[in-house]
């Protein structure tokens, strides 16, 4: 695959059980190759440990997960959930583009496709877990941290959210 492509050649579908292999890999190869340059690799390879394909299915459960093909290859994925069973709150997970495609656009997409979604459409208030390697990326689309505090929280991720 070129690293130059074109955002009209990418098929957007919601998650069929078929994706679970390709869209975990995704998520590891992000994990051990990407966020491993802000947490260390070990603390990465404790977090692969649980995000099997069993993890990718519960979360396609319950969210609304879109899928990012290139070429027959699943090149990003992105998810939107009510927030806790909220009508008005909403949460944005497991985003993530192909390592090798950074910088692309494939996450603008992701990001557009997800603000499209009716979670997001009917919710006033939208919260995102964020590692510290994308805070800076989600801050380009109106998400700043929650109630003004920069802080990490347990799990190390920087709690962001957009109000509309």
């Amino acid at each position: 695959m070129s690293n130059k492509i074109s955002l009209n050649d990418i098929i957007i579908h919601k998650f069929e059980e078929k994706d679970a292999e390709a869209v975990q890999k995704l998520i590891v190869r992000n994990f051990l190759e990407i966020n491993s340059k802000d947490y260390g690799i070990e603390l990465m390879n404790e977090l692969v440990g649980g995000y099997n394909i069993e993890k990718i299915k519960r979360i396609a459960s319950y969210a609304h997960m879109y899928v990012f093909e290139l070429n027959n290859n699943i090149v990003g994925v992105g998810a939107i959930s009510s927030y806790w069973g909220s009508e008005t709150e909403s949460i944005l997970l497991t985003i993530f583009v192909l390592p090798e495609l950074h910088g692309n656009g494939i996450g603008k997409l992701i990001m557009q496709t997800l603000e499209q979604d009716e979670f997001y459409i009917r919710a006033n208030r939208i919260e995102i877990p964020s590692s510290i390697t994308a805070v800076e990326f989600y801050r380009k689309f109106g998400y700043d941290y929650k109630n003004g505090i920069k802080e990490l929280d347990k799990e190390n991720h920087y709690l962001l959210e957009k109000r509309k």
